[in-house]
């Protein structure tokens, strides 16, 4: 028997789990749930319903696993919650400084319905999380670094796009060489922001704008860029469709650590991504979590999880005895 699984909300993120669960045979797509009018919204697997997003209730029984495809900031801490109370839910809340009050709100809702659901699964937060705690563990003395980029930074291509004077914009993410070289040598430095990564960005301006002051805005704008050596480059719609329509990412997690009694030994444990369509591989990720959460589910559980509480074995379609047999 599949697992039943309902995308609620279909943009790049909902269209990514569509086709990840095309690559899982143990899962098949029920329902996509939107809040335009479904008539308009059309997607790629035949014969699956597209609903409106206020008639997700009478698909409680209909659904295994509710994906929620939403975004951090408005959408997420109110729907998660709500949807708890009715489904098995996994979401991709990515606003780090506030997952421990989503989790405690999430976590009430999915106890009083009985129901397992999970937050924060992706890569960052998610499988970047789970490399820090397992690096922690393994070398308790050392020191964490986390690189984001090569990549598109969607909320900062976002904020350049609200620029009176701009058409459309993209904006990268890029770590800084030297710093990441030295901190894989070992020597544990103490990087600040601006030695970490820098940002470059890729603007369409109305014509006639004043090009001085888009510039000025950008690299002076508080909580995006004022804090990093940034490069502004005006371009054509044409080029920036050309050259910049994908929306790549990646990172690196690394930690470094002594041992020995007299800490003589340094080791260095290094996790990177390269990934060509952010969305697709956070999908991939959620995917995969969504399977756990189902067998959590089944196995009696309820609660709020995050990828720290899921055993491996649990994301996995193999039974114990193949991945034994085969991973191990």
């Amino acid at each position: 028997m599949k697992i039943r699984i309902g995308i609620f909300g279909y943009g790049n993120l909902g269209r990514g789990i569509e086709s990840a669960i095309r690559q899982n045979p143990d899962m098949e797509l029920v329902a996509v749930f939107t809040r335009r009018n479904p008539d308009t919204v059309k997607i790629s697997t035949e014969g699956v319903t597209v609903a409106h997003a206020d008639d997700v209730k009478s698909f409680k029984d209909k659904i295994d696993v509710m994906i929620l495809c939403g975004g951090s900031a408005t959408d997420l801490p109110v729907q998660t919650p709500v949807l708890a109370k009715d489904f098995t839910v996994v979401d991709s809340f990515d606003t780090h400084a506030k997952i421990p009050e989503h989790f405690a709100n999430v976590d009430k809702a999915s106890k009083e319905a009985g129901k397992v659901s999970m937050i924060s699964v992706g890569w960052d937060p998610g499988m970047f999380s789970l490399n820090r705690l397992y690096a922690s563990c393994i070398l308790p003395e050392g020191q964490d670094y986390t690189f984001w980029g090569k990549g598109v930074s969607q909320g900062h291509s976002d904020a350049i796009r609200r620029i009176e004077g701009v058409l459309d914009g993209k904006q990268y993410t890029i770590p800084v060489e030297s710093a990441l070289e030295a901190v894989r040598s070992g020597s544990e430095p103490n990087l600040t922001t601006r030695e970490k990564h820098t940002r470059e960005c890729f603007v369409v301006a109305e014509e006639g704008a004043d090009l001085a002051r888009i510039e000025k805005e950008i690299k002076e704008m508080p909580n995006y860029f004022a804090d990093y050596d940034t490069t502004v480059h005006f371009i054509s719609h044409d080029e920036l469709k050309k050259n910049h329509s994908g929306i790549p990412h990646g990172g690196f997690v690394i930690r470094t650590g002594k041992t020995g009694l007299n800490k003589e030994n340094t080791h260095v444990i290094e996790y990177n991504l390269k990934l060509d369509s952010n969305p697709e591989f956070t999908a991939s990720v959620i995917t995969a979590f969504a399977r756990a959460a189902y067998k959590l589910e089944k196995a009696g559980e309820s609660g709020c999880k995050t990828v720290f509480d899921i055993p491996p074995a649990y994301l996995s379609a193999q039974s114990p005895e193949e991945l034994r047999a085969h991973l191990l």
